[in-house]
């Protein structure tokens, strides 16, 4: 089982140019040799090194920061393992994802309000500044 493991990992390896699914792919082969009995998470036919780049995108994305996420080498390859370990949730009723993606957007928009509420308004500064005469034109000669 171990064998059949690495040879998916090395098919899609092989088969990507992505350097993401190159680094990800080494570190569970690296794994598979300390942890032969994960070989059964790696060989399920509907996880993939792409769909766990997916994975932790999405966690990125809760942890974002402006236009901006970052994850530790240990954060990224323990979302992977926890992807080829865990079974994805099952998918949802529609009508019953939308109500949530409503619910979802309505608790935003109130902690949105609360936030808004607690923060004071900016008082403008009322010194005096200094302006200064600055010849933009010198500097493009």
């Amino acid at each position: 089982m171990q064998a059949e493991a690495i040879a998916k990992l090395q098919s899609e390896i092989s088969g990507s140019d992505n350097p993401a699914v190159q680094a990800i792919g080494q570190f569970l082969l690296q794994h598979l040799e300390q942890n032969p009995e994960d070989a059964s998470s790696i060989l399920k036919t509907d996880k993939t090194i792409i769909k766990s780049l997916e994975a932790m995108r999405k966690v990125a994305e809760k942890k974002k920061v402006g236009n901006m996420a970052v994850l530790s080498d240990s954060e990224g390859f323990a979302i992977v393992l926890n992807y080829f370990k865990n079974e994805e949730p099952a998918a949802t009723d529609p009508k019953k994802q939308k109500n949530q993606t409503a619910e979802a957007s309505a608790k935003k928009d109130t902690a949105k309000q609360d936030t808004a509420k607690q923060t004071e308004p900016v008082k403008e500064d009322t010194t005096e500044s200094e302006e200064v005469d600055f010849d933009f034109d010198a500097l493009l000669e």
